[in-house]
């Protein structure tokens, strides 16, 4: 592709929201690179999502490891590759986030763990595949039950000690587990600043587990996924299953989700949206977004103008407490 000029006013509309009370601003939209920018992707059009991405104001690229099934570390690869295509001039404007938990590569230290051996050998390789000196935030991306809390603390912290990342962070963390983890951090003055929850209408355990609370009063962010529900929470299902939406494609749980109860939530909802003048998809975000406990909403996309479109929940309207309270009622329904 040709070179890249970011654009003049990217800074113009997007909103940044403070990171818990960590000195780190995250936009309140970020994309995530686990769809679609792999393995068998088109790297064209993956390259055009993220410079879409950057050029609204998104600054804030969320990987993992094994993002790029079936070639596990593909999407980091790639990114790598549109980095060093222009973007990587806008280094210090952008917040690359990684992660390593789930099973990566062959043998006893490199299936699901939060080992130190595990963790240190995953950054070292993501950093290669990404061809940078850091990351910006490291996570942990999921509470391994037989290492102790200690040994993944140290190694996150260390990772911050050998200046390959600037902050941590953990992923699908209960509240009880974040709350033993965040006592080791703060013993070690680690900077902690992110828990990275699935989360959306649909979702609500962590309002339940107490873990946005726990969020506020501990200091830290929640940088949401799935805040769309692996895309239920938009306009493709109201009219029947598109052929190229995941349902469609046969290619996920989603599916069974999709229940007549489920639909006519859907189509409430989308009621609501339209008479606030948003889609569907963007007050979904928006709603996550009023949660005090979120700083970010991380996004999938398979092309630039769901990005361009998704970026504008960024500035939507406020919650009136009687959208809220509608919203509430249908998704008791």
């Amino acid at each position: 592709m040709s070179a890249y000029t970011a654009s003049l006013n990217r800074y113009e509309k997007m909103k940044y929201n403070r990171c818990g009370k960590s000195g780190l601003k995250l936009p309140a939209v970020s994309l995530g690179l686990w769809q679609n920018f792999g393995y068998g992707s088109d790297f064209a059009t993956a390259e055009k999502m993220v410079r879409t991405a950057f050029d609204l104001g998104i600054t804030h690229f969320d990987l993992a490891n094994n993002y790029g099934h079936p070639y596990n570390g593909s999407a980091e690869e790639n990114f790598g590759r549109i980095l060093n295509n222009g973007l990587k001039a806008y280094r210090d404007e952008i917040i690359v986030s990684t992660k390593a938990g789930y099973e990566m590569w062959e043998g006893p230290y490199g299936d699901k763990n939060g080992s130190r051996k595990y963790l240190t050998a995953s950054l070292d390789q993501s950093l290669k595949r990404l061809d940078l000196d850091y990351v910006d935030i490291f996570y942990h991306h999921i509470f391994d039950p037989s290492t102790p809390l200690e040994e993944t603390a140290l190694a996150l912290d260390n990772a911050v000690r050998q200046g390959k990342a600037l902050y941590v962070g953990i992923s699908n963390y209960n509240s009880a587990q974040t709350a033993e983890i965040s006592a080791i951090f703060k013993e070690l003055h680690t900077p902690f600043i992110v828990n990275q929850p699935s989360y959306s209408m649909f979702r609500r355990w962590v309002e339940e587990d107490g873990l946005d609370k726990l969020a506020v009063e501990q200091g830290f962010g929640l940088a949401v996924f799935s805040p769309l529900f692996q895309g239920l929470l938009t306009d493709r299902y109201l009219n029947g299953i598109p052929a190229d939406s995941r349902i469609g494609k046969g290619s996920t749980w989603i599916g069974n989700e999709l229940t007549e109860t489920r639909l006519n939530q859907i189509k409430a909802l989308n009621e609501v949206a339209q008479s606030r003048g948003q889609k569907l998809s963007q007050m979904a975000l928006s709603w996550v977004l009023n949660n005090p406990a979120v700083a970010t909403v991380i996004i999938g996309a398979s092309k630039p103008e769901q990005i361009a479109e998704n970026a504008e929940a960024a500035n939507a309207p406020e919650f009136t407490a009687e959208e809220l309270a509608k919203i509430e009622e249908i998704l008791k329904q």
